[in-house]
């Protein structure tokens, strides 16, 4: 049976050992058998495979071990078939022997939750002479050790393992016992499945040679130290603040000393700037001993008595971030650290670390990430189970989001919250969502510290010398709950039980430091007391913190962003209007395809563009890349990414032009506007929303005097998106005092398209507009507008002309501040002949105009107007029409609100007072529970104090967003219209 199985494996291995005699005696014939090097240089001189074996013609040449029998072709056959065997062994170690290491801290699960045992790792425990395996080296050793003398026979290893160090052949008893050293104690790697020769072999040197993985005593001493701190910070805590949560790292210490590992190698390599994301178990102990975050200010974070020193909800402790620089102690090299802040969705901060260190990057002429780099720390249930850790690794690769490499530790608790890993994953791992991008994953047992500090210095030396993506998946235990709150014996009571007996690493490795004579007992004491007197010390100071301030937690600070010279904020905004040279130079140079055949579509549409930049006019398209070609002109980095955005989702933009005769030979006329201009990043994204518009959050934290906008490729697609927008860029400022001056841009609008293409859901983001609909603004003088906008938490707008879509993304680089900006952007009135706008609505001295009243005859003779009309968008032009065709043009007046939020009252108000006799209405589009309706109607109350009734005309309420019948789309406008007047 055991040969059968044996017989099986290799008829399936064949293949593979052969390419890789082929690879070794390309490099070295001698490095292979003689027979080898006969079949293969016959192969080369063209003789079919099936006639290129050949006997060697005396056997002579090679002294085969224990080989018995006249017929030498059958001995030379029984040899190949030994050599194949051993090859094959080696190779089931690189490929599996993870799945039998030693990696449960605690010994009750294994790492690799596959129910079935690959046939070249048997799990069955039996004895071979004195050699005991650990994997029992497969049935395959059975196929041919008929008895124990032959584990003494010598085989040649092939290239592809470095077990023997400097020898080239080995017993076979040494063999395995050094192939169950390297793959199956308490490192398990798995890196097989990367199609990349040097990349494996560049892997197995760092875990196969004999010794490689052992540290220096300076380096045992040092993650001692290490370890000993994040140990103690945490008994500490618990100690003081026995009823506080705080997801403390117990089970896990090891976490601190392989980043501070990780950090210093890439410290080493060049590195100047780690951005760091975590979920909130352990972020405490991040902050104190990788940060350095001062522990005064952590400790006074516990006093619940402590008053709030700024603006906002602030949020809990185990949220925060931070950035600092400091001297990395190792290589004494300056180095900035940011710990991003994260709500308690798990991985939603990857691709906010992501997108800021791509900005880092950019910002710093960092093309090949040799200065920046990003760490992501991961729960094991969070990595196997979130999709946003799908998107985000597959922005690892692309040229406009790659960060060169991210470094994934992975702290598997082997549990999530109460859920038992057999039912939380389907995969063997939790880390198996990495091989997408093939990343190679260490797993790795946390009781051992010498392993985990081995492990990390091999993942940074990775990073940094591929730049790819690598995981360490840290295997270890949760010693308390959830949180110290929570009872873990309800449902883990096996797990708990053995836990509350196991000793924590800080003791085992003091231990096994002591026998091998590093540290005394008067040293620990030493270190143990010395620490404790820190923690004491530092609490006495927290006592003296009066007041919580949140300004100290900034992961993503602009220095000297928010202050004249005079060290006061200057609420004054810069001019958003051009002068005319300006815009007519931006102007022909977008409408110019440089030498490049395009299509002739194309050349008509920049034939038109053409045109109307000599009549001085503007339409959608033009007014976008006027507001971003002056920004380019002015020195802002601009990046617009999303979807489909280089051609646009309706085919307006064309910001990249393609040449159609010449594979990738593009032109970006906005990178060609001016010598010294900033630069213009335009990037279609992959098929992702959450991913990618966290990715431009991040990007846009980096650097204030950059415009960053992310375009949904339909407005109703945002949803996906939806925890980045809720937990991060509605909120984050009032949690983390986080600016962000990222801009949204929703295609909106009904046109019969069905539920999924018409709403950008505007109800939503104005259910989360922080404005008083109830309170009229006290001062709407001097610098009003400014201070409004200032007040609010981001800024919406659904602007009908392309002028007002020119300011208003100019106001986001004039405000003296950041604000996140949502506009619900037209798709019919991309190409509508009243949506135009003249050069003269822009320059200098014009600026976005929050609403537009009624400028025609209604508005001549405001007492006899029947009815003015509130509206938003697209909707205006239908209704304009309309109401020509009805003859009603003096008796209902329209006005177009363009900014929804913060809400204009002293416009909406004067304009409620031009029509005393008018009833006003509130038209809209969409159905009556979704849209700005329920949004703008106390506003303008409130802006009438409440004196007049406000009307609704538009659809009835529902629960789908749109008709999926043009026909009844078409019934439901005409409704409309009826209704309107």
């Amino acid at each position: 049976a055991a040969a059968a199985k044996a017989e099986s494996f290799l008829s399936g291995s064949n293949t593979l050992y052969v390419e890789e005699m082929y690879e070794s005696w390309l490099q070295d014939p001698n490095s292979v058998h003689k027979s080898w090097d006969v079949y293969f240089r016959n192969v080369n001189a063209g003789a079919p495979p099936g006639q290129a074996y050949q006997s060697p013609p005396s056997f002579s040449s090679f002294t085969p071990p224990a080989v018995q029998g006249p017929d030498q072709a059958g001995q030379v056959s029984d040899v190949v078939d030994k050599h194949l065997s051993v090859q094959s062994l080696i190779r089931g170690y690189q490929i599996r022997g993870h799945s039998v290491a030693q990696l449960d801290p605690l010994g009750i699960l294994d790492a690799d939750l596959d129910s079935t045992t690959p046939p070249e790792l048997m799990l069955n425990s039996y004895d071979l002479g004195m050699l005991h395996f650990t994997s029992e080296a497969a049935l395959l050793l059975l196929f041919y050790s008929k008895r124990e003398s032959e584990m003494e026979n010598v085989y040649q290893l092939p290239q592809t393992t470095m077990i023997g160090g400097e020898e080239k052949a080995l017993p076979l008893r040494e063999i395995v016992k050094r192939l169950e050293n390297s793959y199956c104690r308490s490192i398990g790697v798995e890196y097989m499945f990367i199609n990349n020769y040097e990349q494996c072999n560049w892997i197995r040197q760092q875990f196969e040679p004999p010794g490689v993985t052992q540290l220096t005593d300076n380096e045992k001493r040092l993650a001692w130290e290490r370890l000993l701190r994040s140990t103690k910070f945490e008994d500490f805590l618990a100690k003081k603040w026995t009823s506080e949560k705080r997801f403390g790292l117990e089970g896990c210490e090891m976490l601190i000393p392989g980043l501070k590992t990780i950090i210093d190698c890439a410290s080493e390599n060049g590195v100047n700037s780690f951005v760091l994301g975590m979920p909130h178990r352990g972020r405490l102990n991040v902050l104190a001993n990788v940060i350095r975050k001062e522990l005064d200010q952590l400790f006074c974070q516990f006093d619940s008595n402590l008053r709030k020193g700024d603006e906002g909800s602030g949020d809990v402790k185990y949220h925060l971030g931070m950035s600092h620089q400091r001297i990395n102690h190792v290589t004494n090299k300056l180095i900035n650290l940011s710990l991003c802040a994260n709500p308690s969705h798990l991985e939603a901060v990857d691709p906010v670390v992501q997108g800021k260190t791509k900005a880092e990057q950019f910002y710093l002429d960092d093309g090949n990430g040799e200065k920046v780099m990003s760490i992501l720390m991961h729960g094991d249930a969070a990595f196997s189970g979130q999709g946003v850790v799908y998107e985000t690794f597959h922005l690892s690769d692309l040229p406009d989001y790659t960060t060169h490499g991210t470094i994934h530790v992975v702290v598997n608790n082997q549990i999530g919250f109460t859920t038992d890993p057999r039912h939380s994953r389907s995969s063997p791992y939790c880390t198996d969502v990495a091989m997408v991008v093939r990343a190679p994953i260490f797993h790795v047992n946390a009781d051992d510290v010498e392993a985990v500090v081995h492990v990390c210095k091999v993942a940074a030396e990775w990073r940094m010398k591929f730049r790819k993506d690598v995981v360490i998946d840290l295997v270890c235990y949760r010693r308390n709950g959830h949180n110290e709150m929570d009872e873990p014996m309800f449902t883990q009571p096996l797990m708990y039980q053995k836990i509350r007996n196991h000793p924590n690493v800080f003791k085992i490795y003091t231990d096994k430091l002591k026998q091998e004579g590093l540290v005394k007992q008067s040293d620990i004491d030493n270190k143990l007391n010395e620490y404790e007197q820190i923690c004491e010390t530092s609490l006495e100071s927290s006592k003296e913190i009066s007041e919580l301030n949140f300004r100290h937690w900034l992961d993503s600070p602009w220095k000297g962003f928010f202050q004249d010279v005079h060290g006061t904020v200057d609420l004054k905004m810069a001019d958003t209007g051009v002068s005319e040279d300006v815009l007519q130079h931006i102007g022909k140079v977008f409408s110019q395809n440089a030498d490049l055949t395009i299509h002739s579509g194309l050349r008509r549409v920049m034939k038109a563009r053409e045109e109307l930049v000599g009549n001085r006019v503007i339409d959608w398209a033009l007014g976008e890349a006027l507001a971003i070609g002056s920004l380019l002109k002015e020195g802002t980095h601009v990046r617009l990414s999303g979807q489909d955005v280089e051609r646009g989702t309706f085919s307006h933009r064309h910001h990249v032009l393609h040449d159609q005769k010449m594979d990738k030979k593009v032109y970006v006329p906005l990178n060609d506007l001016y010598p010294k201009q900033a630069s213009y990043t335009v990037c279609n994204s992959s098929l992702s929303e959450y991913g990618v518009l966290g990715f431009e959050l991040g990007y846009s934290m980096t650097n204030p005097n950059s415009l960053v906008c992310w375009e949904a490729q339909f407005g109703d697609f945002n949803n996906t998106a939806q925890c980045i927008i809720d937990q991060f860029i509605s909120s984050g400022q009032a949690k983390w005092i986080r600016m962000s001056g990222l801009v949204l841009l929703l295609p909106h609008g009904y046109e019969g398209m069905g539920p999924e293409h018409s709403s950008a859901r505007p109800e939503r983001f104005l259910q989360m507009q922080n404005d008083d609909p109830d309170h009229f603004p006290e001062s709407i003088t001097g610098d009003f507008v400014v201070r409004q906008l200032q007040d609010a938490n981001w800024i919406i707008a659904n602007c009908t002309t392309p002028a007002n879509l020119f300011h208003i993304l100019r106001r986001q680089i004039a405000l003296p501040f950041r604000k996140p900006l949502i506009i619900f952007t037209p798709k019919s009135l991309l190409r509508h002949p009243l949506a135009r706008s003249s050069f003269d609505e822009m320059l200098p001295g014009t600026e976005f105009q929050r609403i537009i009243p009624e400028n025609g005859p209604a508005a001549q003779n405001p007492e006899k107007c029947r009815r003015i009309i509130f509206c938003t968008g697209k909707v205006y032009y239908e209704i304009l029409k309309e109401r020509s065709d009805r003859g009603l043009v003096e008796d209902v007046a329209i006005t177009r609100i363009e900014q929804i939020a913060p809400f204009p009252f002293d416009l909406v108000q004067a304009e409620m007072n031009k029509y005393p006799n008018a009833g006003i209405h509130w038209l809209q589009e969409e159905h009556k529970n979704m849209g700005f309706y329920d949004y703008c109607k106390p506003r303008l109350r409130t802006a009438c104090s409440w004196t007049r009734r406000i009307h609704y005309t538009g659809r009835k309420p529902e629960s789908a967003a749109a008709a999926g019948s043009k026909a009844e789309h078409l019934k439901q406008q005409k409704s409309l219209y009826d209704d309107a007047f």
